[in-house]
């Protein structure tokens, strides 16, 4: 079968526009399809980000094959620890499925099962291995069957828990695949709580309840040191249990814990991250949304008084309406998006942070980040507004026109000069060009309501 034609279900779940509730009864797998079993043909849009995503992969390919990352300037590679751990081919896997691109998928499938081992003397970061590899193997598994990922997927996860050893039960930072060693007991709310959806799939596909039991003690650990008011701060350590900074915010080190709370309930009906979410999300609108200049952003609190302490807002917090409107709350979710769009339009491109209150830029670099786009797709599909394809070719032709190199794309070190850095981050054919390819592709290419996506856009689905 071609691409997602065999990415059926997510049975249990109903989710509109209007509200999200469950649903009163749960259909087999082969019931629910997700996806069209007769696929319409993709646009000549979807088609251009196809070529996109080619023109990258083929320069990965040339130049990188066997290894974590391309650098595209150097047209040279980049592993990210002293033995590969094929980054980029993990990651980039379901978007070739997803794409149609058949041949090429199978081979990566088959360099992934020959060569990937974890069986290695290295110090890995426990949240990017997850929300990549396993999230990555997990979602590839799915979608294509290949019991191998499966395998690679358990042998990782068990690699990976010793990182919840510690005396809360919220994970360490860092851990040896080899050894087992861990460290880094200064954490924050995304690494401790962006962990649920990969390892209750592990859980849920191996029959092992202790990947799922581990990852939920984590994020309710987390949301029972909350404050008063219902906020969580920047920084905590995971062996005292204290906040170490407590500055409350939606963007890096705290978004996708909020994003993991909602999803968590989509993916597996659990009604405590049900509850933590809808207490969390009456809190971050409360005390940190903030409407200046005619548009809706969200900026930083202290998580203990509410009180506002700055007016940052930047590509990683655009990820935002994307959950909004996954909630049901479409109205925010249009005006947040209207806001990220202002900040991309401002540059050309978005800068990776900015004092939203002046617009100025705080952070010049664009690294190729994805999440204003998913905002965009996740809205064209709950509301069919052309505006979201209208922004997306906006995205596309800043992308292609700054970024793009004879080997791939390259991120940009300043949005306001243009300058080109040589890095081509794995989630770029990911997140990125999959969530573009999404906006564009007929809307029966995906059933939205039958897929969670993991935070680096791997799709799970419930399929036990």
């Amino acid at each position: 079968m071609r691409g997602w034609l065999s990415f059926v279900v997510l049975a249990g779940i109903v989710v509109t526009s209007a509200h999200l509730a469950p649903a009163q009864t749960s259909l087999p797998p082969s019931s629910q399809p997700a996806t069209s079993q007769n696929q319409p043909s993709p646009g000549p849009m979807a088609l251009q980000v196809r070529g996109e995503f080619l023109h990258s992969w083929n320069a990965y390919k040339q130049y990188a094959w066997g290894h974590d990352e391309l650098t595209p300037l150097s047209q040279d590679h980049h592993d990210w620890y002293s033995a590969p751990l094929l980054m980029t081919p993990v990651d980039a896997l379901d978007t070739m499925l997803m794409m149609g691109l058949t041949d090429e998928a199978t081979k990566t499938r088959d360099l992934i099962a020959k060569n990937l081992s974890f069986d290695r003397d290295i110090e890995v970061k426990n949240f990017e291995i997850t929300i990549r590899l396993l999230g990555g193997l997990l979602s590839s598994y799915q979608l294509s069957g290949d019991a191998r990922l499966l395998e690679l997927a358990e042998n990782l996860g068990n690699r990976l828990l010793p990182v919840f050893n510690s005396p809360t039960g919220m994970p360490y930072m860092y851990v040896n695949l080899k050894t087992g060693k861990t460290r880094g007991a200064e954490s924050n709310p995304a690494e401790i709580g962006t962990l649920l959806l990969e390892f209750g799939t592990l859980s849920k596909l191996t029959g092992k309840p202790i990947y799922y039991d581990k990852a939920k003690r984590a994020l309710v650990e987390l949301y029972s040191r909350r404050s008063a008011i219902g906020l969580v701060g920047s920084a905590i350590n995971v062996e005292t249990g204290k906040w170490t900074d407590t500055t409350s915010h939606i963007s890096g080190g705290i978004d996708s814990y909020y994003e993991y709370l909602l999803k968590s309930w989509l993916l597996f009906d659990d009604v405590d991250c049900k509850k933590m979410w809808e207490s969390s999300i009456k809190s971050i609108n409360k005390y940190l949304a903030d409407t200046t200049h005619g548009g809706l952003w969200y900026g930083q609190a202290d998580m203990n008084t509410g009180k506002r302490i700055s007016t940052q807002y930047g590509a990683l917090d655009a990820f935002f309406p994307a959950v909004l409107a996954r909630s049901g709350d479409i109205d925010r979710a249009r005006r947040l998006q209207e806001s990220s769009y202002k900040m991309w339009t401002a540059f050309g491109i978005e800068p990776e942070m900015i004092d939203y209150s002046t617009m100025k830029v705080l952070s010049p670099a664009y690294q190729l980040r994805p999440e204003i786009i998913e905002s965009a797709y996740y809205l064209s599909y709950y509301t069919r507004d052309p505006r979201y394809q209208e922004m997306g070719s906006t995205f596309l032709l800043g992308l292609v026109r700054y970024c793009k190199t004879d080997a791939g794309y390259a991120a940009l070190s300043d949005v306001e000069k243009k300058t080109k850095r040589d890095r081509m981050e794995s989630y770029f054919l990911a997140e990125t060009l999959k969530y573009l390819y999404l906006l564009f592709a007929p809307r029966e290419t995906l059933n939205l309501n039958k897929v969670v996506f993991n935070t680096e856009a791997h799709p799970l689905r419930r399929t036990w």
